[in-house]
């Protein structure tokens, strides 16, 4: 069995990895649900706006900045299982690096929408032509544009999920239990995604498809950061696959 240098060990890889899923999980959170939670009150467009002006530097730091932390780190994190998981199938972990980065560049694009909610209420020379309350319907317009464009990411997200946990599953280097919950995240994903952009009174995740997604996405870094993977085994199957 040839040796391996720290730089180039799987286990690095796989803690670098729980690390940046963990970092994600953070960021994510403050992104997606404190900052939302703390500047917009669902049917008040103006009271929206009001918030959202009073604390610019949350909206932008906690809302923008946090949100670019999570599409960093997802850009690096994506490479980083590629490498894990290549030994399973080369043509497979592609497929997950590819749809993962595809809901990144999706999810980057979406931030747009966020600068177009600060434009509005900026209150800028040009925007003169627009009431108040227009300015306000407007912003509310963007923040929901911003919440259909994440929902649109995660669909391909899905099938990152779905692939992730096949290959985990196939791998023999990393717990098959931590695939079968990928692939019942899966599921989770793709229903909760599509009732959002197809059906109109869907607001809420209910807890049976929150509670495996959230199992699944918490263990599966814990493990990489803790334990790491077989390195044997990987070493096998690298060596079977080259």
């Amino acid at each position: 069995m040839t040796s391996r240098t720290a730089e180039t060990s799987p286990l690095v890889y796989a803690r670098s990895a729980g690390v940046l899923y963990l970092i994600i999980a953070v960021a994510a959170v403050i992104a997606h649900f404190y900052v939302p939670s703390q500047l917009i009150v669902s049917g008040d467009a103006a009271a929206t706006a009001s918030k959202i002006m009073a604390s610019e530097s949350l909206f932008r730091i906690g809302g923008i900045g946090s949100e670019l932390v999570v599409l960093l780190s997802e850009i690096v994190l994506s490479v980083l299982l590629y490498v894990l998981l290549k030994p399973v199938s080369k043509t497979l972990s592609l497929v997950a690096a590819v749809s993962r980065l595809a809901m990144t560049t999706i999810h980057g694009l979406n931030l747009l929408n966020y600068f177009f909610v600060l434009q509005l209420l900026s209150g800028a020379d040009y925007l003169s032509v627009f009431q108040a309350d227009q300015r306000h319907a407007l912003a509310s317009l963007f923040l929901d544009a911003h919440s259909y464009g994440y929902a649109i990411g995660i669909t391909f997200f899905t099938l990152h999920v779905f692939v992730l946990g096949y290959l985990i599953l196939k791998s023999g280097y990393i717990p098959r239990i931590l695939g079968v919950l990928f692939l019942i995240a899966a599921f989770g994903y793709l229903i909760d995604s599509s009732a959002i952009l197809l059906s109109p009174n869907y607001e809420t995740t209910p807890v049976f498809l929150a509670l495996p997604i959230a199992i699944a996405e918490i263990s599966f870094p814990l493990w990489l950061l803790f334990r790491g993977v077989n390195v044997k085994q990987w070493e096998k199957r690298a060596l079977a696959s080259a």
